[in-house]
């Protein structure tokens, strides 16, 4: 039996994947989640934009495991606004708080109940690269100024903050995969670690918190274009998410970014900004700082 607990497995691509793993007889799948979930899919109550009920959740699931291990850890869920002005309960912007802050500390959270040989897979996006995102690029990846809303380097936050900010917190989720996957502890458990980006994939809801024309382009013109153009579906990202989690898929050696390119999984490489070393491990030990954890344990 494998268990897999899930962030992100009620809509889009993380329920269809959710879908698809218990579709096996041999996997116990623990969702967290807000809102109401489909009827099939356990859900334990979690809402990413609190950091107290990121550790009541990895408590409820530390419980509901009892001795058993976790055999893959996908952390999905994501949300898109306009403008980095929200914040969550804890003061944080949100978009960074949601995608990187909250996913980071259940990862910290439940990794000492991973099993040798676990997978994890941490949801990102091709957006965290310059050469596929021309328009709002990540600039940097510095939590400090992050969890501020400060996403351009410059003063002032210009009208395309909001997608600023999503490119920047993917680019988080990439550097935490990367810093997991370089750790002593991944490296003595043989911790699998993959940075899956499901690529642009109209029919999602991760659009909702956007302006009615952006909704409108996301949710009826992509659509329509899809067909002609081979765009991604989220049939298509969730059973990719699946395979990834569950092993029936497995990345090529040294390679650890999944990208849904046209229907087809691919292993590029990373962005400039992605590689840097130096900005994993600040980004690590100034997440453990803002979430109250020691850098290592």
């Amino acid at each position: 039996m494998k268990t897999i607990v899930m962030t992100g497995g009620t809509n889009g691509i993380g329920l269809v994947a959710a879908e698809q793993m218990l579709r096996d007889p041999n996997v116990r799948l623990l969702v967290g989640a807000r809102g109401k979930a489909p009827s099939k899919i356990k859900c334990l109550p979690l809402d990413l934009a609190s950091l107290a009920s990121v550790r009541s959740f990895a408590a409820a699931v530390e419980q509901r495991l009892g001795d058993a291990r976790i055999d893959g850890l996908v952390l999905n869920a994501a949300v898109q606004v306009g403008d980095v002005k929200h914040r969550t309960e804890d003061g944080f912007e949100t978009t960074f708080a949601v995608n990187h802050l909250a996913h980071y500390l259940l990862l910290r959270l439940l990794t000492p109940r991973l099993a040798p040989g676990a997978i994890v897979v941490m949801t990102t996006s091709n957006l965290h690269d310059p050469k596929t995102n021309p328009i709002a690029p990540p600039e940097h990846a510095d939590a400090g100024k992050l969890v501020r809303g400060e996403v351009e380097l410059a003063k002032s936050q210009g009208p395309r903050s909001g997608l600023r900010a999503y490119a920047a917190s993917k680019l988080c989720n990439l550097l935490t995969a990367r810093a997991l996957a370089s750790s002593a502890f991944a490296q003595e458990r043989g911790i699998r670690v993959i940075a899956f980006n499901p690529g642009l994939t109209p029919g999602t809801q991760l659009s909702r918190h956007q302006s009615p024309a952006f909704k409108f382009v996301f949710a009826v013109l992509l659509p329509i274009l899809s067909v002609f153009l081979r765009m991604n579906t989220p049939a298509g990202g969730g059973a990719l998410l699946a395979d990834l989690a569950l092993g029936r898929t497995v990345s090529p050696t040294g390679r650890l970014y999944a990208s849904q390119i046209k229907r087809r999984l691919t292993w590029p490489d990373i962005s400039e900004l992605a590689s840097d070393d130096a900005a994993m491990a600040s980004l690590w030990r100034d997440s453990a700082a803002l979430v109250g954890l020691p850098a290592a344990d």
